[in-house]
């Protein structure tokens, strides 16, 4: 079987998202933030997921559609994390990194998608 690089790669940003939420909470004791950089940035993985099982060209769509908005928001929550001193440069650097590629990737899907119809 092929690898979905937009799966895989989702799901390790995930990963990473988990473990960056668990060191705010146990060491910052920062719940609010944390907890919307959580939930937005494993949402990214979980809708391409959704958009992979998709019914249709327009289901696909839409639920990429909804994984490039939690990826935008998701760097908001990252920089905002980052400018109020809860994480550090080199905690969310890498961090930013993989969500502008995967903000890439998806965009470029979607492009794909819009240019065949």
């Amino acid at each position: 079987m092929k690898e979905n690089i937009v799966q895989t790669k989702s799901y390790a940003f995930a990963i990473k998202i988990v473990n960056i939420c668990k060191v705010l909470q146990d060491e910052k004791k920062e719940f609010i933030l944390s907890k919307q950089l959580l939930r937005s940035g494993t949402s990214v993985g979980a809708n391409i997921e959704e958009a992979i099982g998709g019914q249709s060209r327009k289901d696909f769509y839409a639920k990429l559609t909804i994984s490039y908005k939690e990826a935008r928001e998701t760097k908001y929550w990252i920089r905002l994390l980052t400018d109020t001193h809860y994480l550090t440069t080199a905690q969310s650097e890498p961090l930013l990194n993989d969500i502008e590629e995967l903000l890439r990737i998806i965009g470029s899907i979607q492009k794909t998608i819009r240019n065949k119809n």
